[in-house]
């Protein structure tokens, strides 16, 4: 929250694994992952029957899936990527369905994709992106429809070093400029966040460290999530992107 400046730490798995899931809410989940070829007579090769099991062996605990991103995140700050699940053999799996394990709630920057730092592959990940990790109801249902129809274990909000939407935020506070419609919106969802205690580069810096914590604390008291908080099953961290190293680090 603003005020808090404590620094963020390398990203760590240190939350309770959870117990085996069923397979709920099929046909729903079926009818939104679906979509249609376009062009006619084009038609995909039948995935393989073994399509189902690239979900057996997906992180499917918090500890779990907050280790798998540690992990891709140092093959890539260290340049050692492995770029998984890109082959055709992957394609075809994933035609029959999606097992992200992780979803991940990050800025539109360019320079910050999530698959790409944390070296992830083809349906590894499910990513959310809006300006400053802004939250409104398309982002919340989203996100919601990952936790609670594809059992994904682990959320993460991923803020970055030089974020241009709390840049504006905290300039506009400042200077009461006045900002176009749709960004001033977002500004607006950040304004809460805006460190007080500091001046300059350094207020924006910490503030995008307070907003990570606000959307993360907004996020962990939606009632759908805090249930899957309370049993273990679910984990809602926030982390920051470092431009200068490549590095992800975890914000308690």
């Amino acid at each position: 929250m603003p005020g808090v400046t404590s620094t963020p730490e390398l990203i760590s798995p240190d939350r309770p694994d959870r117990p085996d899931r069923p397979d709920r809410r099929a046909l729903l989940r079926a009818a939104l992952a679906g979509g249609a070829v376009l062009g006619a007579g084009a038609a995909l090769p039948a995935a393989p029957a073994v399509a189902a099991g690239r979900g057996a062996g997906r992180p499917d605990t918090p500890a779990a899936a907050l280790r798998a991103l540690r992990h891709g995140n140092h093959r890539w700050s260290t340049r050692h990527q492995t770029h998984p699940h890109e082959a055709d053999g992957d394609r075809l799996l994933a035609v029959s369905g999606q097992h992200p394990f992780a979803v991940v709630l990050g800025c539109i920057d360019s320079r910050v994709p999530p698959e790409l730092v944390f070296d992830q592959g083809l349906g590894d990940l499910m990513t959310v992106r809006s300006a400053g990790c802004v939250l409104d109801e398309a982002v919340l249902g989203s996100i919601a429809y990952g936790v609670l129809e594809l059992d994904i274990p682990l959320v993460m909000v991923l803020g970055h070093q030089s974020c241009g939407a709390v840049t504006a935020a905290v300039h506009a506070a400042e200077t009461g400029e006045e900002l176009p419609a749709h960004i001033s919106y977002v500004a607006e969802q950040i304004r809460p966040a805006i460190d007080h205690t500091q001046t300059g580069p350094a207020r924006v810096d910490a503030t995008i460290t307070a907003n990570v914590r606000l959307v993360r604390s907004r996020l962990a008291a939606e009632p759908d999530l805090a249930a899957r908080t309370a049993t273990g099953r679910l984990a809602v961290v926030g982390a920051r992107y470092e431009l200068a190293t490549q590095q992800v680090l975890l914000v308690t």
